[in-house]
């Protein structure tokens, strides 16, 4: 994805700042706060006069009859917002600021505790919250930034002393509350204080309503905890059975990359392993480079370099597309002698693909094919012989969760009055249809820096031109439903926030209120493992003790390469004197109610191809198992890839050369039949993929498909 259309989903971290441009602080022993910074001198000419003082801050409690009649936080912000920009300069609104900050009374020592802390911030700032015997709110902030202690003398001056509902009421998204000052390049980096504070007042307003109504505080997701020396804790038996396989067992290592360098033989795999495969293949790749774990995109791409460097055998931990697509970019490439192994003799399944093989799907694409122009987008995640058929019927170009829109824009702006075509994930589709609606509210500048060929007309335009499968889902993403998305926003509504572009409409949603605030991030797996290191990163360039909560929005298999990007950030820093007290928190929401056994009451609510998969298999693997799957909201597991075992890897090993065809069952399939037009499934089941190549490398459609989509699919473009 280019770097315009990246800041849709994976955002640069606002705590990324490069050392020295955040204001300077002065750093005490820790555990005493450091001394208030001097006053900015002040400048003017000798026959000029003094600017009055500002005026202090109306208080919602301060019992005039102004202030009950101004007392609503959403009032009072407003206010605040027009104040600040019917300023002349930005010069008068830094004044301004500063003033506010230096009237906010300094929060005690006590106060000034990591339980306190405002994640997301350049800034350290802290918020201590109480309710008084009224029922009101009362809150006191501080910050080590004046600016940020400017921000937060506004916040407090507004909701100190209003009751929790009130205090809730406010919309942090309200454009009309837009971040003080926000024209001033120092502000603009500490902006995200504004919007995270009144998000972490709202988290303690939610608490207080739940003490005053008898509830008690739910039970907290599982977590791991990784702090600067790389140890791990896990919080909660879920975390637990993933961290079991975080240090694996040494002689399975030595087993493994032994009998992979005898033989010659790559790895590849998928993020969303079980967890001891990961664990064992990620130490393993120190000693043999032939190992890759990825998202699907690079998965093929990786086993064309290890057989150019010499690997006579390439073994696919993934759902069968993926090992299918690896042997037909393998052929393609030349090695048909290479031979591709998969990790089981069953069919490894994957509810997304097998939406796409449906009836229903063909009737979808048939009705593209009665539309002209037409372009068909399908999702990587489908058969290569899916792709075939599709390509047919519709010109047709793969895409990833990280280029899906990218390619959609570019395809609305090379080719007029298109229609497109989308599948086969609902949610994923209507993700990006709730994504362009949202750009058809920005302006023409912050349009064009997403793609530079749209304006808020040709978005608009785009809109009903825009169509997507309803019927087909990923059965861990479609778990992520309304349950835990509500207890996200009760207990951890302050966090980092990532989701996969696959989930439900209301956990995209959370991510995307998240992102302005630098506090969330939409896209690939890819894009979710940049967003926490990059988090990270700032933090160890401020180098002051801090904890950074991510919750993770996608298949829990991540684990395994996040603890291992983290473990190679904090070694990067080692060499730092006094190094600060940094950790990473990796939240698993998974539901309270994970079961281990299908019920056919249970899916009921799902998509009928989920449900359909759910039905089908005899185990959904439950917490006691590690797994965490839920048909009731929380699942963080997909079982069809923890079909691939560390026993099923090393027997397949252990057996080549395959001499006696006893592993002919698990060989990757490779496609000799043709499609109905006579054609071979893998050459046209590739053309897709290679579309999508010409588009990565070029940020346009290439010529061929786009005389495919005019012309159709029958003519060769001269």
């Amino acid at each position: 994805m280019d770097a315009a259309a990246a800041s849709l989903f994976a955002p640069k971290a606002a705590a990324a700042a490069k050392p020295g441009r955040a204001l300077p602080t002065l750093h005490a022993p820790r555990g005493i706060p450091p001394p208030r910074p001097r006053p900015l001198l002040s400048v003017r000419c000798a026959h000029s006069r003094a600017p009055p003082p500002p005026p202090p801050l109306p208080r919602v409690d301060d019992g005039s009859d102004a202030a009950a009649a101004a007392a609503h936080p959403r009032l009072r912000l407003r206010r605040l917002a027009e104040e600040f920009r019917a300023l002349p300069s930005d010069a008068d609104r830094a004044r301004r600021l500063l003033s506010l900050a230096s009237a906010l009374p300094p929060l005690p020592a006590p106060d000034r505790s990591p339980g306190n802390r405002v994640m997301g911030c350049v800034s350290r700032v802290w918020l201590a919250a109480r309710c008084d015997g009224g029922g009101r709110m009362r809150f006191a902030a501080d910050s080590d930034s004046e600016l940020a202690r400017g921000y937060c003398a506004c916040l407090v001056a507004a909701l100190d002393g209003a009751t929790p509902e009130e205090v809730l009421a406010v919309d942090p998204t309200d454009p009309a509350l837009a971040p003080l000052g926000a024209g001033m390049a120092a502000a603009r980096s500490r902006a995200s204080t504004w919007h995270n504070v009144l998000v972490a007042m709202q988290k303690r307003a939610r608490a207080t309503i739940a003490a005053r109504e008898g509830r008690r505080p739910g039970e907290p997701f599982p977590s791991l905890v990784i702090s600067r020396d790389g140890a791990v804790r896990a919080q909660g038996s879920y975390a637990e059975a993933q961290a079991m396989f975080l240090s694996p067992d040494e002689s399975k290592i030595s087993e493994l990359v032994n009998i992979l360098v005898e033989k010659k033989i790559g790895v590849v795999a998928h993020f969303y392993m079980d967890p001891e495969v990961q664990g064992i293949l990620t130490a393993a790749k120190k000693q043999w480079p032939h190992i890759h774990i990825s998202d699907s995109l690079v998965m093929a791409d990786s086993a064309v370099k290890m057989a150019e460097e010499g690997c006579d055998y390439i073994t696919v931990l993934g759902v069968d597309f993926m090992s299918e697509n690896v042997r037909a970019i393998l052929d393609q490439a030349g090695f048909n002698k290479v031979v591709v192994y998969r990790m089981s003799s069953e069919q490894i399944g994957c509810s997304l693909a097998d939406a796409a093989s449906s009836s229903e799907y063909t009737h979808f694409l048939r009705e593209a094919s009665g539309s002209y122009p037409s372009l068909h987008v399908i999702y990587i995640n489908t058969s290569l012989e899916t792709k075939a058929h599709a390509h047919e019927l519709v010109p047709t170009i793969t895409c990833t969760s990280s280029n899906v829109v990218p390619t959609i824009l570019q395809a609305f702006a090379q080719i007029p009055d298109l229609d497109v075509w989308y599948g086969p994930d609902s949610y994923m589709g209507a993700n990006i249809a709730d994504l362009f609606q949202r750009m058809a509210t920005m302006s023409d500048e912050e349009i064009a820096k997403i793609h530079r060929d749209h304006n808020r007309k040709s978005i608009s335009s785009l809109l009903p031109r825009l169509h997507y499968y309803q019927d087909g889902n990923c059965m861990v993403h479609d778990m992520f439903g309304h349950e835990v998305v509500e207890k996200i926003k009760e207990q951890y509504c302050d966090a980092f926030l990532t989701a996969h572009f696959e989930v439900p409409g209301e956990m995209f949603s959370l991510a995307m209120e998240a992102k302005p605030r630098g506090m969330g991030v939409v896209g690939s797996t890819q894009n979710i493992l940049d967003f926490i290191k990059d988090h990270l990163k700032g933090a160890l360039d401020r180098n002051v003790d801090e904890r950074l909560q991510f919750v993770l929005g996608t298949e829990s298999g991540m684990i395994t390469s996040i603890v291992a990007s983290v473990r190679e950030l904090f070694d990067l820093y080692s060499s730092s004197q006094d190094r600060a007290n940094i950790e990473v928190e990796i939240v698993f929401p998974v539901s309270s109610d994970a079961v281990s056994k299908t019920s056919t009451n249970g899916s009921h609510h799902l998509g009928s191809s989920v449900a359909s998969d759910l039905d089908n298999l005899t185990v959904i693997p439950g917490v006691s198992s590690g797994e965490g799957c839920s048909i009731h909201g929380g699942c963080a597991s997909c079982p069809y890839m923890k079909m691939n075992t560390l026993g099923s890897l090393l027997k397949i090993c252990h057996q080549l050369p395959d001499k006696d065809n006893k592993l002919s069952l698990y060989e990757a399939r490779r496609f000799n039949v043709k499609t109905p037009l006579g054609k071979s499934v893998a050459e046209v089941g590739c053309e897709p993929i290679l579309h999508m190549r010409h588009f990565q490398a070029t940020k346009r459609l290439s010529d061929k498909l786009v005389h495919q989509v005019v012309h159709g699919n029958g003519e060769e473009p001269s």
